[in-house]
């Protein structure tokens, strides 16, 4: 399993969606790693997050590496990825934080 943590403001983002966006990172891990993808998903309460003193659209998608990825197959990962992200919520990719550790 590759660890994936998305962080959100409730209400963010539909049932349905959420489901599709597991779907297509979990197809993303299988993928790229040979692995699905185990995803702890945290909405932060409505009004708990702010960008520029209005409530924050942003969202956090943060990956475990099941082994160490040198700096250019990083890149790539992280605009799959956040591509993933942006296709399914519409959201522009500056309110997007992506990350891909490595192992700790």
């Amino acid at each position: 399993m590759i660890p994936c943590n998305c962080v959100v403001q409730a209400g963010q983002i539909p049932a349905e969606t959420e489901a599709t966006l597991r779907a297509n990172i979990s197809a993303f891990t299988e993928r790229q790693f040979g692995a699905p993808a185990e995803i702890s998903w945290l909405a932060i309460p409505e009004r708990s997050g702010f960008t520029a003193s209005q409530p924050s659209t942003s969202a956090i998608v943060s990956m475990r590496a099941p082994s160490p990825i040198e700096k250019a197959d990083r890149e790539a990962l992280l605009r799959e990825l956040c591509g993933i992200w942006t296709q399914e919520t519409n959201c522009p990719l500056n309110e997007i934080a992506g990350v891909m550790s490595d192992p700790t």
